[in-house]
């Protein structure tokens, strides 16, 4: 796209080194495609007639995805005046989006949101169901502005800033990549030629078509754009301990007692935990450092067993006290290389357990992990998984049924463990007989129990149809015999309730619950993207069918519990705060705080072996944990006020990580010594 601006701009333009971009031409069509792996899941079509641009956007990737058609009306700085989209959310809620601004008003209509803003001069509008090309747009705006910032509609201020390259990207020798802030948690950046014309946008990877066999090289430099800033935001945030340092005056979760200790003092040296003493007896030597507690209460780090991490979520899971995780489906050789630079200090991230994903061919294929297009191939991937120290398969939804016992036999033969989603056109009951160590989200084990066989899980049936619990009978037959099957084959389950809880209960222009506690203090971006549907809501009677079916889900949670099905909470996320609210719904669901806690933490150690190391603060243990003010068993929502977290001994103050994120923080920072690094 080219873009109009004024003689103002134009010179503001040449002053930065930039060159004005030309008038656009009439009726010229840009056309995208969108990949996900290095296949194409999706397009868009831009087409610029004067001052008017048409977008027709559409990806299908995983059973779901996005799709709008969208007007905008842009003035000569490029700013939209008008802009509407119609067409469907992530799982096919209907949207319509509407903005306008004149004589000093803007006003918009959204899912998220609507209102009207008293403007001097017309103002940069963040759709809340745009395109990739969006971003393109907001770039040469605050361009032709002639500043680095501009405030933005509906709240919030937009950077944008070149980054530099080490070399010119080959075949785009004359482009330029801008970094954007302040639309969500993280970065975006987009790829822009000499006439700010948007060649990609590589966070989500949309690339002109005629520079499609770019878009490995692109999304390799984002990759490192994305280290590097957070390689030096570890640089400020851990603080290092040469000599020994005790945390007193604070009281310890013990998971297995389920209750809190006396006051105490931690003794960490070289990330180990090498002394519990009772705060009154507890000696420090002379080169001891020290940080008082207040009274606070220690609790082990929190381990999210269904976790998707990349380098830019690293401090995001540490500040909301997620010191392990284990990674349910990511780039396989990519993982290997993150997790080593976790492991040696130059990152900041949790532990990291990396599950394999294995998925069939289908038009319905995740693009994530290995996608297996015959039974041979599934198996050499068991084999590259098992070899490259992997520690369970996952399997996913399009492998063929028939290819799901060899699959197990053959990782089970490696020493792999196996888990995963409920494949198409297969029952949960099957799946454990099987030989699944864990079911991956309660959704695909309740299905079961909902769908008929016939009806395809690939889709987003395997959301939609959890209305269907409303009316479900934990007590019948069906139900109990498949909790029977999963106690006698010791299967367990990888929950993911808060990712329920947001796609279920989430509805236009309200804070979800899943959100509770933690969305007013993010961006106005990803505020907004939380107010939001996912499913479609027609009816009240449609609505108290998704409610009454989370309930359903809850209560099955709690009857796992009971008959002894080992229960694993996990997220589906990759931001760390969904961790907090799934321990926070275990205890809506009738699990005790000390009980959920637990799971949380030393039992998901005992499931991964390796609660010798981890899971509870005692002596010989590494030291992972987190400090709160106030007693967690009294409010499990006390877990949200963190003020200190340890893992392996390096301290992160959560007010600093959030700070440098954009987060207003939850808690006043614990003062560390001086002589921390």
């Amino acid at each position: 796209m080219r873009l109009l601006v004024t003689a103002l701009g134009a010179a503001l333009l040449t002053a930065v080194g930039l060159t004005a971009p030309a008038q656009p031409r009439q009726e010229h069509t840009d056309s995208y495609v969108v990949i996900a792996a290095g296949e194409t899941v999706g397009y868009l079509h831009a087409t610029r007639t004067g001052d008017q641009v048409e977008i027709a956007y559409d990806v299908d990737n995983n059973g779901r995805g996005a799709g709008n058609e969208q007007t905008l009306t842009l003035n000569e700085n490029g700013i939209p005046v008008r802009w509407t989209i119609e067409g469907h959310s992530l799982f096919g809620d209907p949207v319509h989006e509407t903005m306008s601004q004149s004589d000093g008003r803007l006003e918009w209509n959204s899912q998220s949101d609507n209102g009207v803003l008293e403007v001097s001069e017309p103002r940069l509008y963040i759709a809340a169901d745009g395109s990739p090309w969006s971003a393109g747009m907001y770039v040469r705006a605050v361009l032709a502005s002639g500043e680095t910032a501009l405030p933005v509609a509906p709240a919030g201020e937009l950077q944008v800033e070149a980054v530099p390259l080490d070399a010119p990207i080959e075949g785009l020798e004359s482009a330029t990549i801008y970094r954007l802030t302040g639309l969500n948690l993280g970065a975006s950046y987009v790829v822009m030629d000499e006439d700010l014309r948007l060649i990609a946008n590589i966070s989500g990877m949309t690339i002109l078509e005629e520079y499609a066999d770019l878009a490995p090289q692109l999304a390799e430099l984002r990759s490192g754009f994305d280290v590097r800033h957070q390689e030096e935001l570890q640089d400020q945030l851990a603080h290092r301990f040469e000599t020994p340092v005790v945390i007193r005056n604070v009281r310890v979760f013990d998971p297995d007692a389920g209750a809190l200790s006396d006051l105490s003092a931690i003794t960490v040296f070289q990330g180990e935990i090498v002394g519990v003493q009772p705060e009154a007896d507890a000696w420090i030597g002379e080169d001891h450092q020290v940080i008082d507690g207040e009274g606070g209460v220690l609790v082990p780090g929190l381990h999210d067993m269904h976790a998707h991490i990349s380098s830019s979520t690293g401090l995001r899971y540490l500040s909301a006290g997620v010191t392990s995780v284990r990674d349910m489906g990511n780039d396989p050789e990519g993982l290997i290389e993150l997790i080593n630079r976790i492991d040696a200090g130059e990152l900041a991230g949790p532990r990291t357990v990396r599950n394999g994903m294995l998925e069939g061919r289908s038009p319905y294929s995740v693009r994530t992990g290995i996608i297996a297009d015959t039974l041979d191939n599934a198996l050499e991937a068991v084999r590259w998984y098992a070899s490259h120290g992997y520690w369970q398969v996952k399997i996913y939804n399009s492998l063929p049924g028939d290819w799901i016992a060899p699959v197990i036999e053959e990782a089970h033969a490696w020493g792999l463990g196996v888990t995963g989603h409920v494949p198409a056109f297969v029952s949960p009951n099957y799946a454990i007989e099987a030989g699944y160590d864990d079911i991956s989200h309660i959704n695909q084990l309740m299905l079961g129990w909902l769908l008929e066989a016939d009806e395809d899980t690939r889709t987003p049936i395997r959301l939609t149809g959890m209305r269907r619990a409303a009316t479900l009978d934990l007590q019948s037959d069906e139900v109990q015999h498949t909790i029977d099957l999963m106690v006698e084959h010791g299967t367990a389950l990888d929950t993911t309730a808060v990712t329920l809880e947001l796609l279920m209960l989430s509805r236009s222009g309200e804070f979800p619950s899943s959100s509770a506690g933690h969305v007013e203090h993010m961006p106005i971006g990803f505020q907004r993207n939380r107010r939001r549907a996912f499913v479609t809501i027609d009816s009240p009677e449609t609505d108290a069918e998704y409610r009454n079916g989370f309930q359903s889900l809850l209560d099955t949670m709690k009857l796992l519990d009971e008959r002894g099905v080992q229960l694993l909470p996990g997220t589906d996320s990759s931001y760390g705060f969904p961790a907090l609210r799934e321990v926070e719904l275990y205890v809506q669901a009738g699990i005790s705080p000390a009980r959920a806690l637990a799971l949380a933490t030393l039992e998901a150690e005992r499931y991964l072996g390796r609660d010798a190391e981890l899971g509870s603060i005692e002596i010989g243990k590494r030291a992972d944990f987190f400090l709160i003010p106030n007693d967690p068993l009294e409010d499990i929502s006390n877990i949200r006020e963190i003020r200190l977290v340890m893992k392996d001994g390096v301290a992160y103050l959560p007010a600093e990580i959030h700070h440098a994120l954009g987060i207003r923080p939850f808690a006043e920072p614990i003062t560390l010594p001086e002589a921390a690094q």
